[in-house]
Protein backbone atom coordinates (compact mmCIF):
# COMPACT_ATOMS: atom_id res chain seq x y z
CA UNK A 1 0.00 0.00 0.00
CA UNK A 2 1.47 3.65 -0.92
CA UNK A 3 2.66 5.44 2.11
CA UNK A 4 0.20 8.57 1.35
CA UNK A 5 -3.00 6.87 1.93
CA UNK A 6 -5.39 9.46 3.67
CA UNK A 7 -5.15 9.48 7.53
CA UNK A 8 -1.46 9.57 8.48
CA UNK A 9 -1.24 9.72 11.74
CA UNK A 10 2.02 10.98 13.84
CA UNK A 11 1.82 9.54 17.72
CA UNK A 12 4.39 11.38 19.94
CA UNK A 13 5.76 8.90 22.65
CA UNK A 14 4.64 6.20 20.53
CA UNK A 15 6.98 3.68 22.09
CA UNK A 16 6.01 4.07 25.57
CA UNK A 17 3.28 2.41 28.05
CA UNK A 18 0.48 4.19 26.43
CA UNK A 19 1.29 4.58 23.08
CA UNK A 20 2.22 1.81 22.04
CA UNK A 21 -1.23 0.42 22.53
CA UNK A 22 -2.42 3.44 20.79
CA UNK A 23 -0.37 2.53 18.02
CA UNK A 24 -1.25 -1.41 17.98
CA UNK A 25 -5.11 -0.28 17.72
CA UNK A 26 -4.27 2.62 14.95
CA UNK A 27 -2.58 -0.03 12.86
CA UNK A 28 -5.29 -2.37 13.33
CA UNK A 29 -7.91 0.06 12.16
CA UNK A 30 -5.91 0.51 9.17
CA UNK A 31 -3.95 4.03 9.69
CA UNK A 32 -0.86 4.67 8.79
CA UNK A 33 1.47 5.35 11.56
CA UNK A 34 4.48 7.12 12.37
CA UNK A 35 6.75 7.10 15.65
CA UNK A 36 8.42 9.58 17.30
CA UNK A 37 9.93 8.70 20.57
CA UNK A 38 13.11 10.02 22.40
CA UNK A 39 13.27 6.15 23.81
CA UNK A 40 13.81 7.46 27.41
CA UNK A 41 11.21 5.53 29.18
CA UNK A 42 9.72 4.38 25.29
CA UNK A 43 11.23 0.80 23.80
CA UNK A 44 11.24 -1.13 20.06
CA UNK A 45 10.33 -3.94 22.28
CA UNK A 46 7.14 -2.29 22.95
CA UNK A 47 6.13 -1.62 18.74
CA UNK A 48 7.04 -5.34 18.09
CA UNK A 49 3.83 -6.56 17.03
CA UNK A 50 4.23 -3.89 15.12
CA UNK A 51 7.07 -3.09 13.69
CA UNK A 52 7.01 -4.07 10.18
CA UNK A 53 4.04 -1.76 9.74
CA UNK A 54 4.88 1.71 10.91
CA UNK A 55 8.02 4.28 10.75
CA UNK A 56 9.80 5.17 13.82
CA UNK A 57 11.73 8.09 14.09
CA UNK A 58 13.69 8.53 17.07
CA UNK A 59 14.03 12.41 18.18
CA UNK A 60 12.33 14.60 20.56
CA UNK A 61 9.26 16.97 19.92
CA UNK A 62 11.55 20.20 21.41
CA UNK A 63 13.19 19.48 18.12
CA UNK A 64 10.84 21.66 15.63
CA UNK A 65 12.81 21.10 12.58
CA UNK A 66 12.95 17.68 13.01
CA UNK A 67 8.95 17.67 13.44
CA UNK A 68 8.29 19.55 10.10
CA UNK A 69 10.35 17.26 8.30
CA UNK A 70 8.41 14.36 9.62
CA UNK A 71 4.93 15.92 9.54
CA UNK A 72 6.63 17.13 5.42
CA UNK A 73 7.81 13.56 4.68
CA UNK A 74 5.07 11.63 5.39
CA UNK A 75 2.76 13.71 4.87
CA UNK A 76 0.70 13.72 8.42
CA UNK A 77 -2.47 14.38 8.62
CA UNK A 78 -3.03 14.78 12.55
CA UNK A 79 -1.47 14.11 15.60
CA UNK A 80 -1.85 12.16 18.97
CA UNK A 81 0.50 13.81 21.29
CA UNK A 82 1.39 11.02 24.12
CA UNK A 83 5.11 12.09 24.72
CA UNK A 84 5.63 14.05 28.13
CA UNK A 85 7.33 13.46 31.36
CA UNK A 86 4.42 11.51 32.82
CA UNK A 87 6.19 11.36 35.97
CA UNK A 88 4.24 12.75 39.57
CA UNK A 89 7.71 12.20 41.31
CA UNK A 90 10.22 13.51 38.80
CA UNK A 91 8.60 16.23 37.82
CA UNK A 92 9.20 17.39 41.55
CA UNK A 93 12.39 16.62 41.55
CA UNK A 94 13.16 18.04 38.11
CA UNK A 95 10.43 21.15 37.47
CA UNK A 96 12.44 22.39 34.96
CA UNK A 97 12.74 19.88 32.94
CA UNK A 98 9.32 18.61 33.09
CA UNK A 99 7.99 22.68 31.67
CA UNK A 100 10.46 22.08 28.98
CA UNK A 101 8.82 18.83 27.57
CA UNK A 102 5.14 18.93 29.18
CA UNK A 103 4.93 22.76 28.03
CA UNK A 104 7.34 24.03 25.78
CA UNK A 105 7.21 20.42 23.54
CA UNK A 106 3.86 20.75 23.15
CA UNK A 107 3.84 24.18 22.31
CA UNK A 108 6.12 22.70 19.49
CA UNK A 109 3.83 20.78 18.75
CA UNK A 110 1.06 22.40 18.48
CA UNK A 111 3.10 25.90 16.52
CA UNK A 112 4.00 22.85 14.05
CA UNK A 113 0.41 21.51 13.51
CA UNK A 114 -1.14 24.94 13.06
CA UNK A 115 1.59 25.94 10.13
CA UNK A 116 0.53 22.46 8.13
CA UNK A 117 -2.78 23.05 8.89
CA UNK A 118 -3.20 19.45 10.28
CA UNK A 119 -6.51 18.07 10.71
CA UNK A 120 -6.54 16.64 14.68
CA UNK A 121 -4.30 17.05 17.96
CA UNK A 122 -5.49 14.97 20.41
CA UNK A 123 -3.32 16.16 23.43
CA UNK A 124 -3.06 13.93 26.33
CA UNK A 125 -3.89 15.14 29.81
CA UNK A 126 -4.30 14.46 33.27
CA UNK A 127 -6.53 13.93 36.36
CA UNK A 128 -4.28 16.10 38.32
CA UNK A 129 -5.21 18.94 36.69
CA UNK A 130 -8.17 19.22 39.65
CA UNK A 131 -6.13 18.98 42.34
CA UNK A 132 -8.01 18.24 45.82
CA UNK A 133 -11.51 17.05 44.80
CA UNK A 134 -14.12 19.59 45.35
CA UNK A 135 -16.75 16.84 45.44
CA UNK A 136 -17.17 13.28 43.36
CA UNK A 137 -17.14 12.29 40.97
CA UNK A 138 -15.04 14.68 39.53
CA UNK A 139 -16.73 15.93 36.52
CA UNK A 140 -14.66 18.26 33.25
CA UNK A 141 -16.53 21.39 35.10
CA UNK A 142 -14.30 20.61 38.30
CA UNK A 143 -11.86 23.62 39.57
CA UNK A 144 -8.52 22.78 38.14
CA UNK A 145 -6.21 23.62 41.04
CA UNK A 146 -2.82 20.88 40.32
CA UNK A 147 -1.34 20.22 43.54
CA UNK A 148 1.72 19.09 41.45
CA UNK A 149 4.03 20.14 39.62
CA UNK A 150 3.36 17.50 36.89
CA UNK A 151 -0.35 18.30 37.02
CA UNK A 152 0.38 22.02 36.64
CA UNK A 153 2.70 21.35 33.43
CA UNK A 154 -0.47 19.53 31.70
CA UNK A 155 -3.22 21.72 32.58
CA UNK A 156 -0.31 24.33 30.90
CA UNK A 157 -0.68 22.34 28.18
CA UNK A 158 -4.08 22.26 28.12
CA UNK A 159 -4.29 26.18 27.61
CA UNK A 160 -2.00 26.06 25.04
CA UNK A 161 -4.39 23.66 23.15
CA UNK A 162 -7.25 25.62 23.88
CA UNK A 163 -5.56 28.81 22.87
CA UNK A 164 -4.71 27.07 19.58
CA UNK A 165 -8.33 26.10 18.85
CA UNK A 166 -9.71 29.35 19.74
CA UNK A 167 -7.02 31.80 18.06
CA UNK A 168 -6.24 29.65 15.09
CA UNK A 169 -9.25 27.38 14.57
CA UNK A 170 -6.92 24.27 15.66
CA UNK A 171 -8.84 21.10 15.64
CA UNK A 172 -7.65 19.46 19.15
CA UNK A 173 -9.37 17.81 22.22
CA UNK A 174 -7.79 17.41 25.56
CA UNK A 175 -8.26 13.48 27.57
CA UNK A 176 -7.54 13.91 31.25
CA UNK A 177 -6.32 10.09 32.02
CA UNK A 178 -7.21 8.97 35.42
CA UNK A 179 -5.43 6.09 36.40
CA UNK A 180 -3.53 3.69 34.05
CA UNK A 181 -2.11 0.36 34.10
CA UNK A 182 -1.82 -2.46 32.62
CA UNK A 183 0.97 -4.13 30.53
CA UNK A 184 4.08 -2.56 29.23
CA UNK A 185 3.73 -0.14 32.56
CA UNK A 186 7.68 -0.25 33.70
CA UNK A 187 8.99 -0.93 36.90
CA UNK A 188 10.97 1.23 38.92
CA UNK A 189 11.17 3.98 41.15
CA UNK A 190 8.18 5.87 39.08
CA UNK A 191 5.89 3.31 38.49
CA UNK A 192 2.28 3.46 39.34
CA UNK A 193 0.97 1.24 42.43
CA UNK A 194 -0.17 -1.70 40.81
CA UNK A 195 3.30 -1.92 39.33
CA UNK A 196 4.78 -1.55 42.63
CA UNK A 197 2.33 -3.81 44.44
CA UNK A 198 3.10 -6.61 41.42
CA UNK A 199 6.61 -6.44 41.56
CA UNK A 200 6.73 -6.39 45.40
CA UNK A 201 4.85 -9.19 46.30
CA UNK A 202 6.78 -11.08 43.23
CA UNK A 203 9.72 -10.61 45.05
CA UNK A 204 8.39 -11.80 48.42
CA UNK A 205 7.89 -8.76 50.15
CA UNK A 206 5.19 -6.93 51.30
CA UNK A 207 3.31 -4.05 49.44
CA UNK A 208 3.65 -0.12 50.90
CA UNK A 209 1.10 1.20 51.07
CA UNK A 210 1.37 5.47 52.59
CA UNK A 211 -1.57 6.32 54.52
CA UNK A 212 -3.89 4.24 56.20
CA UNK A 213 -4.93 3.13 52.32
CA UNK A 214 -8.58 4.02 52.78
CA UNK A 215 -7.76 6.68 49.86
CA UNK A 216 -8.87 5.67 46.39
CA UNK A 217 -8.26 5.75 42.73
CA UNK A 218 -10.09 5.45 39.48
CA UNK A 219 -7.77 2.62 37.78
CA UNK A 220 -8.29 2.69 34.29
CA UNK A 221 -7.06 -0.50 31.70
CA UNK A 222 -4.08 1.11 28.86
CA UNK A 223 -6.37 -0.98 26.41
CA UNK A 224 -9.38 1.20 27.22
CA UNK A 225 -7.11 4.56 27.18
CA UNK A 226 -5.88 3.41 23.32
CA UNK A 227 -9.45 3.03 22.61
CA UNK A 228 -10.67 6.27 23.66
CA UNK A 229 -7.29 7.78 21.79
CA UNK A 230 -8.43 7.02 18.88
CA UNK A 231 -12.20 7.97 19.58
CA UNK A 232 -11.06 11.27 19.89
CA UNK A 233 -8.99 11.39 16.81
CA UNK A 234 -12.36 10.27 15.08
CA UNK A 235 -14.41 12.78 16.24
CA UNK A 236 -14.79 16.95 16.23
CA UNK A 237 -15.35 17.25 19.68
CA UNK A 238 -13.36 19.91 21.33
CA UNK A 239 -12.73 20.61 24.86
CA UNK A 240 -11.72 17.99 27.97
CA UNK A 241 -13.08 14.64 29.10
CA UNK A 242 -12.28 12.27 31.43
CA UNK A 243 -10.82 8.97 30.86
CA UNK A 244 -11.45 6.48 33.60
CA UNK A 245 -14.46 4.13 34.82
CA UNK A 246 -16.35 5.73 37.21
CA UNK A 247 -15.95 3.59 39.96
CA UNK A 248 -13.47 4.20 43.02
CA UNK A 249 -10.84 1.58 44.33
CA UNK A 250 -9.35 1.82 48.06
CA UNK A 251 -5.55 1.19 48.04
CA UNK A 252 -6.21 -1.81 50.34
CA UNK A 253 -8.50 -3.39 48.39
CA UNK A 254 -5.93 -3.28 45.82
CA UNK A 255 -2.78 -4.48 47.53
CA UNK A 256 -5.39 -6.93 49.16
CA UNK A 257 -6.66 -8.78 45.22
CA UNK A 258 -3.51 -7.95 43.73
CA UNK A 259 -1.78 -10.61 46.77
CA UNK A 260 -5.02 -12.92 46.21
CA UNK A 261 -4.53 -13.56 42.24
CA UNK A 262 -0.73 -13.82 42.75
CA UNK A 263 -1.25 -16.57 45.55
CA UNK A 264 0.06 -15.01 48.28
CA UNK A 265 -2.94 -13.81 49.98
CA UNK A 266 -0.81 -13.48 54.40
CA UNK A 267 1.31 -11.01 52.42
CA UNK A 268 -0.13 -8.10 54.37
CA UNK A 269 0.87 -4.69 53.31
CA UNK A 270 3.17 -2.18 55.53
CA UNK A 271 2.00 1.01 56.02
CA UNK A 272 3.90 3.76 55.88
CA UNK A 273 3.43 7.73 56.31
CA UNK A 274 1.30 9.55 53.80
CA UNK A 275 3.47 11.15 51.15
CA UNK A 276 2.81 15.22 51.19
CA UNK A 277 -0.08 16.40 48.16
CA UNK A 278 -1.32 12.85 47.93
CA UNK A 279 -4.95 13.16 47.18
CA UNK A 280 -7.81 11.54 49.21
CA UNK A 281 -10.11 10.27 47.07
CA UNK A 282 -10.53 10.31 43.17
CA UNK A 283 -12.77 8.83 40.50
CA UNK A 284 -14.13 9.78 37.04
CA UNK A 285 -17.92 11.37 35.83
CA UNK A 286 -17.71 10.00 32.49
CA UNK A 287 -21.23 10.88 31.13
CA UNK A 288 -19.79 13.14 28.69
CA UNK A 289 -17.24 11.36 27.53
CA UNK A 290 -19.60 8.07 26.95
CA UNK A 291 -22.03 10.32 25.44
CA UNK A 292 -19.74 12.19 23.07
CA UNK A 293 -16.81 10.22 22.16
CA UNK A 294 -19.17 7.46 21.99
CA UNK A 295 -16.58 5.47 24.36
CA UNK A 296 -17.14 3.30 27.20
CA UNK A 297 -14.53 1.59 29.14
CA UNK A 298 -14.57 -2.40 28.54
CA UNK A 299 -12.08 -4.03 30.82
CA UNK A 300 -12.96 -5.08 34.36
CA UNK A 301 -10.01 -3.87 36.72
CA UNK A 302 -9.27 -7.50 38.27
CA UNK A 303 -9.66 -8.71 34.92
CA UNK A 304 -6.89 -6.51 33.70
CA UNK A 305 -5.26 -6.82 36.94
CA UNK A 306 -5.11 -10.51 36.18
CA UNK A 307 -3.65 -9.94 32.78
CA UNK A 308 -0.86 -7.36 33.94
CA UNK A 309 0.54 -9.99 36.87
CA UNK A 310 -0.06 -12.36 34.00
CA UNK A 311 2.47 -10.48 31.39
CA UNK A 312 4.73 -9.10 34.04
CA UNK A 313 5.59 -12.44 35.67
CA UNK A 314 6.55 -13.85 32.52
CA UNK A 315 8.60 -11.14 31.01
Amino acid sequence: MPWSMPENILVTGGAGFIGSWTVELLVREGYRVVVLDNFTTGSLENLARVIDKIKVVKGDIRNHVLLDEIIKHYEIDSIIHLAALVSVEEATRNPGEAVRVNVNGTHNVLETARKHDLERIVYTSSAAVYGDPKYLPIDEDHPLNPKSVYGATKLGGEALVNAYHDNYGLSTISLRYFNVYGPRMKPGPYAGVIIKFIQRIKEGKPPIIYGDGTQTRDFIYVEDVARANIAALKTRATGPYNIGTGKETSINQLARQIAELMGKPDLKPIHAKPRPGDIKHSVAKIEKTRKQLHWKPLVDLWKGIAETISTYLSS
